[in-house]
């Protein structure tokens, strides 16, 4: 429902690998509220299809196709959601991959296409992001981080330093941009039921149920619990809240 503090009525957002999962659930939050969405993937079909899914609820919203790791890609991607949604007001960068091995199994390769994947295109997507937003007055940056960016993990050192990075990523720009009214903070997701996590299950023997032994919700997250944090950060209700990391894990990160 939207009113009052949380109304994205007029606003643009883009959500970078917001085609599925936790950035489709982002996705259905903002445009609920109002906003129009520019949905950035390289699934060409799985985009179209999340965009089919949001305009049936009445909602605005358009597909672009961008590799989010290339400069030259992202610029054009920017300048395509201006141009066809007329400004930008939100981003979400929440593009990311994983490669479960342990440090001393990952090569430079692995390594490399993790960190561009999940840290530098947040970079490159805030930095091209950033005048469009300052143009209009202001704007809403939200960083996909992890419960990684808190733990470590033996089976993740490439995602555990993505993650890690992106809280300070989050800090510096929200410190750097708050003069021109620029809110910036991270989202720290637990233990979600995505395409991730049931390979993850399929990956790591028991994890299921030591998920739900430690998270005091008893249960894994889903794509919809991201919907209201999302609204929250893009709306005006967060203009006085910036450079935080906000777990949304079901308490997983408070148990001893």
């Amino acid at each position: 429902m939207k009113q009052g503090l949380f109304d994205l009525s007029g606003r643009v957002a883009i959500v970078t690998g917001g085609n599925g999962g936790i950035g489709l659930g982002m996705a259905r939050g903002l445009a609920a509220n109002g906003a129009a969405i520019a949905i950035v993937g390289r699934n060409d079909a799985k985009s179209a299809e999340a965009v089919a899914d949001l305009a049936k609820d009445g909602h605005q919203a358009i597909a672009i196709s961008a590799d989010v790791t290339d400069e030259a890609a992202v610029i054009a991607m920017i300048e395509r959601a201006r141009r066809e949604l007329g400004r930008v007001d939100i981003l979400v960068n929440n593009a990311g991959i994983n490669i479960r091995k342990p440090p001393e199994a990952l090569d430079i390769a692995e390594w490399n296409s993790v960190i561009a994947t999940n840290l530098t295109s947040a970079f490159l997507c805030s930095r091209a992001a950033h005048p469009l937003m300052k143009a209009v007055g202001g704007g809403k940056i939200i960083n996909i981080g992890s419960m990684m960016s808190i733990f470590g993990a033996s089976f993740a050192p490439a995602y555990a330093a993505s993650k890690g990075g992106i809280v300070q990523f989050t800090r510096s720009c929200a410190v750097a941009w708050a003069p021109d009214n620029i809110q910036v903070n991270a989202i720290l997701p637990g233990w979600i039921d995505t395409d991730l996590t049931k390979r993850a299950r399929e990956q790591i023997a028991g994890l299921h149920d030591k998920v739900l032994a430690r998270t005091p919700a008893a249960r894994w997250g889903t794509s919809a619990d991201f919907a209201g944090i999302a609204a929250f950060l893009a709306s005006s209700a967060s203009d006085f809240v910036t450079g935080t990391a906000i777990p949304v894990d079901g308490g997983f990160s408070v148990m001893g």
